[in-house]
């Protein structure tokens, strides 16, 4: 499943940057993401455009599910970060409270949660969220 792109001067996760060298470098596994709010944002991304290798290889082992069932109805459309805990540099786990907004089936929608991430081996994963809000109009 694949959503129309970015433009040239943003990224699917709202940064300014061009996707190829905002999250499309994480996608194709050139970088790591350096914080867990990068690397939440790029599962954002990588759920827009259907990446699921990317999803799943981000994904801590003790929470990875065996797919991702993309819904076909679902076009996501913008990211908010509403605010992070620990997830930087020195860190080795934290948190990213997002909300990401859909429209399915023409009516607009958003799901609300607050993910908790670590860092393993050099590289951070998603581990699940801590707290997840009802999803709103859908």
């Amino acid at each position: 499943m694949t959503q129309d792109g970015p433009d040239a001067t943003s990224c699917h996760c709202g940064l300014p940057a061009p996707y190829d060298d905002c999250c499309g470098r994480y996608h194709r596994g050139d970088a790591k993401a350096p914080t867990a709010e990068r690397l939440m944002r790029s599962r954002y991304s990588a759920f827009r455009v259907g990446d699921e290798a990317y999803l799943l290889r981000t994904w801590h082992p003790s929470t990875r599910p065996p797919h991702i069932d993309f819904d076909e109805t679902l076009r996501w459309e913008r990211l908010e970060v509403l605010g992070t805990t620990g997830g930087g540099y020195l860190d080795t786990e934290g948190t990213v409270h997002f909300r990401a907004h859909y429209v399915v089936r023409n009516r607009p929608g958003h799901m609300e949660e607050n993910s908790r991430f670590v860092l393993q081996e050099g590289a951070w994963l998603y581990v699940g969220p801590l707290t997840l809000l009802p999803r709103i109009g859908s």
